[in-house]
C-alpha cells in the first residue's frame, strides 16, 4: 500500500481519485471499486478509490450524512484490502484524523476547511498522504500556507486539490492558471473535476450541478498537466443519496479515461 506520493506519480500519467461522494452500503463500495480497478489496470492508471464515511457540509439538516463512522470505514478497509489499492477519506475535525488514519491511505481535507490549522496539523501528524483541497474563496498562491502548515507539522505527503473558484452564488469556475501555480510549490496538484461542477446554495437547499461539462473539464487539466484527476462516480447519480447532480456516471468512465489518457500521451 502507498506510503510515499511518488508511489502514485508517474511522468507519463496523471493518477486517479475515484469512487461515489459517499459509502452508502458495502456492495455498492465493491462494485464501484471492483468496475474502476479494472479499467484503471487496463489503462495503467494508478488508482486511489475514495468514499467519504462521513458528509459534514450539507446543506439541510435532513440531508443524508451517512451509514455510521465505524461502519463506513470498515467497508473502506475492506475495499482496500479486497483490490490492493489505496483509499481516500475526508476528515472534518482533529479527533477524526487519528480514527479515520487507521482505515485509509489518504487522508482529505474539505475545501471549507482548508484554512482550519488545528485540522491540517493533526492530519499530518497521522503520517498519511494529506490531500488538502483548495477553498472556493481562496487564490491558489493562498495555498502554500495551507500546504506549509502540513509540512511545518513534519509531514512532506502533501496534494493540493483544485476543486474551483466561486463565481457569483451559486456558480463555481476552474482558473487553469492556478495547477501550474500551486504545482510551483513543489506538491502534485490535482484537478476536483466533478466538485468543480457544483452548482451550490440552491434555493431548493440541494446543490446543482453540471454533469455534462465533465468531459470538457477533465479534458483541459490533463492538456494543462495536472498530476491527478478526482472523480466522483456513482452506478445511478439520480439515486445517489449525496452530490448526484454533479457525478459522472459509472458506465462512462471508460471511455472517458480513453479520452484523457490520449491526451497525456500526446503531451
Amino acid at each position: 500500500m502507498i506510503k510515499n506520493i511518488s508511489d502514485l506519480k508517474r511522468d507519463d500519467m496523471f493518477f486517479l481519485l475515484a469512487g461515489p461522494c459517499v459509502i452508502e452500503g458495502e456492495d455498492m463500495a465493491l462494485r464501484i471499486a471492483e468496475r474502476v480497478v479494472k479499467i484503471t489496470d487496463n489503462l495503467h492508471i494508478p488508482y486511489v478509490f475514495k468514499g467519504s464515511y462521513r458528509k459534514a457540509n450539507r446543506s439541510r439538516l435532513d440531508s443524508f450524512t451517512g451509514i455510521g463512522d465505524e461502519k463506513a470505514l470498515k467497508i473502506l478497509a475492506k475495499v482496500r484490502s479486497t483490490f490492493d489499492v489505496p483509499v481516500v477519506t475526508d476528515i472534518h475535525t482533529a479527533s477524526e484524523a487519528e480514527m479515520a488514519a487507521e482505515y485509509v491511505d489518504v487522508l482529505q481535507i474539505p475545501a471549507f476547511l482548508c484554512r482550519q490549522t488545528d485540522l491540517l496539523v493533526a492530519a499530518a501528524r497521522t503520517g498519511k498522504i494529506v490531500n488538502i483541497k483548495k477553498g472556493q474563496f481562496l487564490s491558489p498562491a493562498a495555498m502554500r500556507f495551507a500546504a506549509d502548515k502540513v509540512v511545518e507539522a513534519g509531514n512532506d505527503q502533501v496534494m493540493l486539490t483544485e476543486r474551483g473558484t466561486m463565481f457569483g452564488y451559486q456558480d463555481l469556475i476552474v482558473d487553469y492558471r492556478g495547477i501550474p501555480e500551486m504545482q510551483s510549490f513543489g506538491h502534485p496538484v490535482v484537478l476536483d473535476v466533478t466538485h468543480s461542477l457544483q452548482q451550490p446554495n440552491q434555493t431548493s437547499g440541494v446543490t446543482g450541478g453540471m454533469p455534462q461539462l465533465i468531459e470538457t473539464v477533465a479534458k483541459a487539466g490533463v492538456a494543462v498537466g495536472v498530476d491527478g484527476l478526482f472523480m466522483e462516480t456513482h452506478e445511478d447519480p439520480s439515486k445517489a443519496k449525496s452530490d448526484g447532480a454533479n457525478m459522472l456516471k459509472l458506465d462512462l468512465l471508460e471511455d472517458l479515461l480513453v479520452k484523457l489518457v490520449r491526451i497525456r500521451q500526446s503531451l
